[in-house]
Parts: C-alpha cells; sequence; structure tokens
C-alpha cells in the first residue's frame, strides 16, 4: 500500500479544501479565492483522488463534509492558521497613521452600547481608522469572520461556533416599564410574580428571538399588542403607555439614564446571558486585529 506524503500535496489545494469547507458551496469558495469554477472543481478532484475519499457530498444550496474531510479539516485549518501566524508576525501597525477599514457585526442596541465609547477612543487614538456597522445572520458571521469580510462580531451570539472569543460583560433580560405603571407601584421594586406579568400588555423586538422564547415558554404571546423590527423606537412607546418590553439589562439602563423608567427584574427563564467578542483564528495574528480586540476588551470586559 503507497500512503501519501505532504510532498504530494500542494498548499493550494488545502486552502481549496478548507474554503469549501467553511463555505459548505464550491462556486463561493472559487469565488473567495479568485478562482473560475472549473478550476476549483479541478483543484477538488485532484484532492479527492489524492486521499481517495469524495471529502464532499452534494446537500440542499452546496456540499457537505465526509466523516474524512471533517476529521482532516481540524488539521488544516490550525496548520493554514500557523502559516499565516507566521508571514505576519513582524507587520507592523500604526494606529495613528491607519486607513484600515474594520467591519463590525452587531445587533442595534449593541451599537447603543459599545460604539460611543468605542469610537471616542478610534477618534482619539487612531484617527484615520474606518468602522463599518453591519447586521448579519448568525449563519453567516462564521463565513464572514473566515473571509475576512467581517473582522469581529460582537453580542449574544449562542449558534454562532468555531470562532475565537472573548467574553465582553454578563447581562441579564429584565422588564422595561414606564415609572408610573401600575405593576411598578404594587410590585414596590420586587420581582413581580407570573400573576402579575400575565395583566402587563407587551411590545417585542421581532429580531431578538430570546426575548420571544422567553414570552413563549411563560405562555405570554397572547399578550403581545405590538412587535416592531428595533429596539430604539421602544422608549418613546414605553414611556407614552403601559406596555413592558423585555430586554437586556445593560440597554435599559442606558434607555433610563434621564429617568421616568422602571427596571424590574421577574425570574425569566434564560434571562441570564453572556456578550462577547468573536473573530477568526485565521486572522488572530493581524497586526490590527490583535489592536482593535484590545481596545474593545480594555473599554468594555468587566
Amino acid at each position: 500500500m503507497r500512503y501519501m506524503h505532504i510532498k504530494d500535496v500542494d498548499l493550494n489545494l488545502l486552502r481549496l479544501f478548507e474554503t469549501i469547507f467553511r463555505t459548505r458551496n464550491v462556486s463561493r469558495a472559487a469565488e473567495l479565492l479568485d478562482l473560475t469554477q472549473p478550476a476549483a472543481s479541478q483543484g477538488l478532484m485532484r484532492l479527492r483522488l489524492l486521499l481517495k475519499d469524495p471529502l464532499f457530498e452534494r446537500a440542499p444550496g452546496g456540499v457537505k463534509p465526509t466523516p474524512r474531510a471533517e476529521r482532516l479539516a481540524v488539521a488544516v485549518q490550525l496548520a493554514l492558521a500557523a502559516i499565516e501566524q507566521a508571514l505576519t508576525e513582524d507587520e507592523q501597525f500604526d494606529p495613528a497613521n491607519s486607513q484600515r477599514l474594520v467591519r463590525l457585526h452587531m445587533s442595534d442596541i449593541g451599537e447603543c452600547v459599545f460604539m460611543p465609547p468605542l469610537m471616542q477612543r478610534v477618534m482619539q487614538v487612531a484617527p484615520g481608522l474606518r468602522l463599518e456597522l453591519v447586521q448579519l445572520e448568525p449563519a453567516q458571521v462564521v463565513p464572514g469572520l473566515d473571509s475576512g469580510h467581517l473582522n469581529f462580531a460582537v453580542g449574544f451570539l449562542p449558534t454562532v461556533t468555531d470562532t475565537r472569543r472573548e467574553r465582553l460583560l454578563d447581562d441579564r433580560y429584565v422588564l422595561l416599564l414606564r415609572g408610573g405603571h401600575p405593576l411598578v407601584k404594587s410590585s414596590r421594586g420586587k420581582a413581580p410574580t407570573m400573576a402579575e406579568l400575565r395583566r402587563v400588555e407587551l411590545v417585542a423586538v421581532r429580531s431578538h428571538s430570546d426575548t420571544l422564547r422567553i414570552l413563549k415558554m411563560l405562555k405570554l404571546e397572547k399578550q403581545l399588542r405590538m412587535t416592531t423590527t428595533h429596539y430604539l423606537v421602544l422608549p418613546a412607546i414605553v414611556k407614552a403607555t403601559d406596555l413592558g418590553v423585555v430586554m437586556p439589562r445593560n440597554i435599559a439602563r442606558e434607555f433610563n439614564a434621564g429617568g421616568g423608567y422602571a427596571i424590574l427584574e421577574p425570574k425569566f427563564p434564560l434571562r441570564d446571558f453572556t456578550v462577547s467578542l468573536h473573530w477568526s483564528r485565521r486572522f488572530e495574528a493581524d497586526p490590527c486585529n490583535r489592536w482593535l480586540r484590545q481596545t474593545l476588551v480594555d473599554l468594555f470586559a468587566e
């Protein structure tokens, strides 16, 4: 039996393999690597013959890896990351003169909390650095990070795995009401009971599924009187009505900075969560990535 040797494998084939594994799509991998579709298909065929395994099988919307490919991907990704780190370790990054564009994924409420202090720091230390905020579907975050189209993702992203991450802060879902709401008076600042919660009409944010999940678990869906797309409209709605909203405590405190609201802490299921900073291991050694990563940790890590 003839065993395959590392000299038999073109490094570009491993890059192709890793990109197909990450994107689950040969055409998308070809696009990211600046290859034609026939060139990508031909490269995949060469690797299949070398490894004597199909590596990928057809699946809805693209391809899925074989068990052999799943095992191989772990080693290939670590090896490519090590090579990239070795090639970039001597690069310099000068924040004061950088003109880099950095893309960050975060929700609308994340922007409220993180962006003012971050932009203040950037304007002081790296005035030429440009930041672009995007909001992606959870399934798009890892491919975005690994492709370099996205540099960081910040938030509570429980379905986003296979990233490097750093815990920034712990948060909790609370109930925000206007200061004069009847429940505020009757509860006297204590955690409201389920009987009391069932007397509160609610507004929810469609894009934050965990709050909707909490309401469903508590069988409070019938009390929803309004569903909106973004949190930023909520302060005016809550202050003008008896509607309450389930939302992160840190954001509720921002809304209540000028007074006029009340924050109650019912014993919701799934109420505690962690906000993390996510990035790709492929770009971990990039000097700009390291600098902005440390800046975010310095500003926000508890």
